[in-house]
């Protein structure tokens, strides 16, 4: 049977060689001349007179068949035709560039293309705002430069790659990854023609990310010296607020307060006459705004608090005079400058009350950005999904494609193959029940010991979910407390879950550690109680590990309001002879969301199995409390040690 496979699979694979050798051949002959063509017109270097003619000239190849059976070839024209839209900021340019991602994500191989289309990509995603999306596109493309060099992409299409993502992820704090890819960019922009921008922005790109990681001065002041003896050279050609911009971080750094503040009055100064010159748009006015409020910074660093008061002054103007363009963040930046300002005059109380408004304005911002980025994040899952749906498309097409193109023989032999697939498939489906039978008399064996080994991942994953909010909102010290009390509890859950049976003593001490997790893990929205035996040996009370924790954490999540806060978990112990019976008591939700109890918990599921399998000592009940909350009683066996 095996033999007659091997030679079935050999004469087919023979087959589709041949019939692959003869699609090639059926290619048309004049598409080499239309990529050579496509190279021709992509090369050329575009201006606003003849934009609309290029776009005229793609818009036709667009509809060539040629170009319409070939993924390459209308990536190239998808990506030309959102390019040339794009320069002119039209918003055609993200139908088409998207267009030209569905062609290229699911085929093997095309790095510039895809490289190209993912950059692509990324520019219109941080147009959007979208800066999730925006740093994935550029990573994608980026990781292509970098782990590939015979990528066949120009220096200034690679440089300009590479400097796209490294600013990305700089505002993204990823400030490790923006240094390399900065690095990456330095040689790419050094083989760039002279006067060229890129070799500007890597240099300021550069000094920015080292004054974000707070290295020292003497890392940053060999970049300062090149960009000023760029500025020396072409004056004319960049703009000098960048080194000012520059000159600002170096001495932020060196802790030169008075060259600090005379850079920054420079580059305020350039940046109030681009406003007054009718030349600003949103984001000039937010880094005018911002160069005020670091003006004022530094003078509060020298103690002149009427020249502080003067550039707030002028912040507050602009903002007034703008509203709605200055960044939240930036408002932010201005309140804690206020503060400053009223500390610095003596105004304890009216610098406390700012700082907690600016506090609660951050905490705002916060969340808004974790609602965007659990969207983008979403989006992109999506995404993935749909690429992968459509390399399977693609894939059946091409199939559907050859089966048609083959002649009588290819016929027959489909269906010789697909005799030998169905023979194959009915022996090994066979062989699949034979298996299954074996394995599900293993499971009843094994059924006992994957009930309790099923709580644990359960457990960790939902008391680690709390360390990504901290880290999420910057909340270092609550992260590092955070993870010093779960690896405690961690340890001691490890410890207890080898055993069969545990003390009741450890039992409780694992369940307060828990407790206590919650309870900064949800900002003290809920205060809890335990009450212990009394006049009993607890470590000689022995039980089942790990029972009484997942209804704690049921009447947490479910019985107490999070958001309001002000609720209250009770845990009573009490022995009954062999028995210990455990009340937990939530003080419920003040207005409790439906359900329709179609839901059920998987941790829930799997603890009431392992009580039904404790005898029939053991049982749960739950009852509503008059007034709000729930009650439950749990009854367990245990024994004494």
């Amino acid at each position: 049977m095996n033999l007659f496979l091997q030679y079935t699979g050999c004469f087919i694979t023979m087959l589709l060689c041949l019939g692959c050798r003869e699609q090639t051949s059926m290619l048309p002959n004049n598409q080499n001349a239309l990529t050579e063509r496509i190279t021709q017109i992509a090369a050329i270097k575009v201006n606003n007179q003849d934009s609309d003619s290029l776009k005229g000239v793609w818009t036709r190849l667009l509809k060539n068949p040629i170009v319409q059976r070939d993924t390459l070839l209308a990536t190239k024209v998808y990506y030309q035709l959102a390019r040339l839209y794009g320069m002119q900021g039209q918003d055609s340019a993200k139908i088409y560039i998207e267009r030209a991602l569905e062609l290229i994500e699911p085929t093997t191989g095309n790095l510039k293309e895809k490289a190209l289309v993912y950059n692509g990509i990324g520019n219109i995603r941080g147009l959007e705002s979208r800066t999730h999306e925006e740093s994935y596109y550029y990573n994608k493309a980026a990781a292509i430069v970098i782990s590939d060099s015979t990528v066949n992409l120009s220096p200034e299409a690679k440089s300009a790659i590479l400097l796209s993502a490294a600013q990305s992820n700089q505002m993204a704090f990823q400030l490790d990854l923006a240094e390399k890819m900065n690095r990456a960019a330095i040689p790419l922009c050094d083989s760039l023609p002279k006067g060229h921008i890129n070799h500007q922005r890597v240099l300021v790109q550069m000094i920015n990310v080292l004054n974000d990681q707070k290295e020292p001065a003497d890392s940053i002041a060999s970049y300062l010296q090149k960009l000023e003896a760029l500025h020396r050279l072409y004056p004319d050609r960049y703009n000098i607020g960048f080194l000012y911009e520059s000159k600002v971080n170096y001495f932020e750094q060196s802790a030169e307060t008075d060259s600090l503040l005379h850079y920054q009055l420079m580059k305020s100064d350039l940046d109030e006459s681009d406003y007054h010159a009718g030349l600003a748009n949103a984001t000039d006015i937010n880094n005018l705004f911002v160069d005020y409020c670091n003006v004022a910074a530094t003078y509060i660093l020298l103690e002149k608090p009427s020249r502080t008061n003067e550039f707030l002054t002028k912040a507050k103007q602009l903002n007034e005079k703008h509203k709605g363009v200055i960044s939240t963040q930036n408002e932010v930046l201005y309140q804690k400058d206020l503060a400053a300002l009223y500390k610095l005059q003596g105004k304890k109380d009216a610098a406390i009350d700012l700082l907690l408004k600016t506090s609660a304005l951050e905490r705002s911002i916060y969340q808004r950005e974790n609602i965007q980025a659990i969207a983008e994040m979403n989006t992109l899952y999506q995404l993935q999904a749909k690429d992968r749906s459509i390399r399977t498309l693609n894939e059946s097409m091409k199939i559907n494609q050859l089966q048609l193109q083959q002649n009588r023989l290819w016929l027959a032999v489909s269906i010789l193959g697909v005799v030998s697939l169905s023979a194959t498939v009915l022996f090994l489906y066979y062989s699949f029940r034979q298996r299954r039978t074996r394995q599900e008399k293993e499971k009843v064996l094994l059924q006992q010991q994957l009930l309790r080994t099923q709580m644990e991942p359960h457990f960790i994953f939902n008391t680690l979910s709390a360390v990504q909010s901290f880290i999420r909102f910057d909340q270092k010290d609550n992260a590092i407390k955070y993870l010093n009390r779960f690896g405690r509890l961690l340890r001691s859950s490890l410890a207890l879950s080898r055993e069969a049976l545990v003390p009741l003593s450890e039992e409780i001490e694992t369940l307060e550690n828990y407790l206590s997790l919650q309870q900064m893990r949800f900002d003290h929205a809920f205060i809890y109680h335990i009450e212990q035996l009394q006049d009993e040996d607890l470590s000689a009370v022995m039980l089942p590990p790990m029972l009484i924790q997942p209804y704690v954490e049921n009447a947490i999540l479910h019985g107490i309001d999070l958001i309001k806060g002000a609720g209250t978990i009770a845990v009573r112990f009490q022995l009954e002879g062999d028995v210990l019976q455990v009340t937990i008591t939530d003080s419920g939700k003040i207005e409790a969301s439906p359900t329709d109890g179609t839901h059920r918990s998987l941790s829930g599921t799997i603890n009431r199995e392992r009580i039904h399998l404790l005898g029939k000592k053991a049982n749960i009940t739950t009852t509503s409390i008059e007034g709000g909350g729930t009650l439950i009683s749990l009854r367990i066996p245990v024994v004494y040690g």
